[in-house]
């Protein structure tokens, strides 16, 4: 799916290396220093001269930030803070180095680190642009609108040429209503590049706001029309049909870009508040559900803004458990995927689920949902309808088994109809593991997520880096649940989970299905015995691991025994 792009990663390429002269054939030295060299060119020469181990002082350290912003560019963070911290160990004054090493903490939600290092690079050079954009959209994230207006102010100041510094004070003018300046801020932006799409983008909600919606619409519409896919154009558009009070085509547009990303948190937020608007209390729930929760501590702007209103409209509509209900009620939602379409199919995970779902109605849960071989649409409707029931109950349980994997940061579960042909596919065509979250978030007390799902990514070989995401092979990556979430992988993230050998249940399965029997268990030390066995049992090849944990008051059991 196409989006607006990131506005901080822009910012850096700006300033480390802009387009134009040919470097010298062969010359890997003079294209590294070349900051007017085409930018691939440039990165791919640091790069050479980095991987020989030939450059020294502010070679070295020149070619680490382009390195560094490369590596940004791939979303691969935890190398790219490498190379800035290595470039500012050699040179701590280099301010394109702490800018970069900014925008890495701030994107790990390390804000108070990222602004410390925006602080000294604007201490050190008080006439760099870059830094205070980036201070000011940190400041926009955090809704302190002043500061990141008087931020934007600055960068404008010292980077009149550089758009985005434009286009977010016109975003802070319109949050404080102050339409005509974003307007013309707007027109400014225009004249360095009339074509970006972030203007267009954005004038539409700031021309909505102001109540000109035949040209909120005209900017809206021609994105759209260039760009038939592009999700943010799209739900900017339903809320400008919510600022007309068209509810209809809201919508539309909601349900538009939801069939092209189900996992949208913009697009779930909106289309709750619409459902609010119409009084539809359950669906706005669901849909704020999907929104709310995040197993990382980083959300791009409008992304952060949208969570932020699902999480509080959420809260606000969320019944207390009334007088006298029913309490004790277990719901679970088992899934064994393994009849892949488009890669190799795995034999076992309907068989697991079986076991898992047989074992879960053994001990006592009124409600389990078992399926399997589920496509996407399929999948986030076993998701819907689970959530449904989840809001009636103390435990909610979900257990997947399956092919599971993390690509740019974010956790996927993998419907057996998914065609992903290329990274950035993995949003819209798989399910991301906080839409699972979201279906036991609504339980009372017990949310407990299993996924027996650690496995080698199968479309890895052949799947197109477009996006130049960091693509993960195999396994899960490191999450960090609410409290009162309990998440529980097959393997240790990153690591990839056994599937059983002739015909047998998988070593989680198995040791799962055994020991969640066994009374008197409660269920943190349940999952440790499971650990133990998995450990033991694969002679140490696997070895599952937990994350988050229940309400910290009270013990639970699958069997409580007498």
């Amino acid at each position: 799916m196409l989006r607006v792009v990131s506005l901080t990663l822009v910012i850096l390429t700006a300033a480390v290396a802009t387009a134009a002269a040919d470097p010298q054939p062969g010359d890997d030295l003079a294209t590294c220093r070349d900051g007017r060299a085409e930018t691939q060119a440039r990165i791919q020469a640091c790069e050479n001269l980095l991987n020989a181990d030939r450059l020294t002082g502010k070679d070295k350290v020149m070619a680490l930030v382009v390195h560094g912003n490369a590596l940004l560019n791939k979303r691969d963070n935890d190398k790219a803070l490498e190379a800035f911290s290595t470039a500012l160990d050699l040179d701590p004054d280099n301010v394109l180095a702490l800018d970069g090493r900014g925008i890495v903490r701030g994107r790990k939600g390390q804000d108070d680190l990222a602004m410390a290092d925006y602080n000294l690079a604007i201490q050190k050079r008080p006439t760099f642009g870059p830094p205070y954009n980036n201070r000011g959209i940190i400041y926009l994230r955090q809704n302190a609108l002043q500061s990141a207006l008087d931020d934007f102010n600055l960068s404008i100041k010292y980077a009149p040429k550089f758009l985005f510094g434009w286009t977010n004070r016109a975003r802070v003018r319109t949050l404080t209503k102050d339409y005509d300046g974003a307007i013309a801020d707007f027109a400014e932006a225009e004249k360095i590049d009339p074509a970006s799409p972030q203007i267009a983008g954005n004038r539409c909600i700031t021309y909505g706001l102001m109540g000109k919606f035949d040209q909120a619409f005209a900017d809206c519409n021609g994105l759209i029309e260039k760009q038939p896919k592009n999700g943010f154009a799209i739900i900017n558009r339903a809320e400008v049909y919510m600022m007309k009070g068209d509810l209809d085509a809201a919508l539309k547009d909601y349900n538009a870009a939801l069939q092209l990303n189900p996992n949208s948190v913009r697009a779930h937020s909106g289309r709750g508040q619409l459902y609010e608007r119409r009084k539809d209390i359950a669906q706005a729930r669901a849909d704020y559900r999907a929104a709310a929760y995040s197993l990382t501590r980083f959300d791009e702007l409008d992304v952060a803004r949208a969570r932020a209103i699902a999480q509080a409209r959420l809260a606000a509509l969320t019944p207390q458990t009334p007088a006298g209900a029913p309490t004790g009620r277990r719901v679970a939602l088992v899934v064994g995927n393994g009849a892949y379409k488009n890669v190799h199919a795995l034999p076992n995970p309907p068989r697991d689920a079986k076991l898992i779902a047989s074992v879960l109605k053994d001990v006592g849960f009124q409600t389990v949902i078992s399926v399997s071989d589920l496509t996407r649409d399929k999948f986030f409707e076993a998701l819907k309808t689970f959530a449904d029931e989840a809001e009636k109950a103390d435990w909610a349980v979900v257990y997947y088994a399956g092919h599971g994997f993390e690509i740019g940061g974010v956790n996927y579960l993998v419907p057996v109809d998914a065609k992903l042909a290329a990274d950035r596919d993995a949003e819209t065509q798989a399910v991301a593991l906080e839409q699972v979250i979201a279906a036991v978030g609504a339980a009372r007390k017990v949310r407990l997520v299993m996924l027996d799902a650690c496995r080698d990514n199968p479309f890895a070989p052949t799947m197109q880096r477009t996006l130049s995401l960091k693509l993960v092979d195999k396994g899960f990556s490191n999450i960090e649940p609410g409290a009162g979430f309990m998440v529980v992988y097959a393997a240790k993230h990153g690591e990839t989970a056994m599937d059983g050998d002739g015909g047998a249940d998988s070593p989680f399965a198995t040791a799962l299905a055994r020991e969640i029997k066994v009374p008197k268990v409660e269920i943190r030390k349940l999952f440790d015995i499971v650990r133990d066995d998995v450990w033991s049992v694969t002679k140490h090849e696997q070895q599952p691991f937990s994350y988050g944990s229940p309400p910290g008051r009270e013990d639970f059991y699958f069997v409580a025994g007498k």
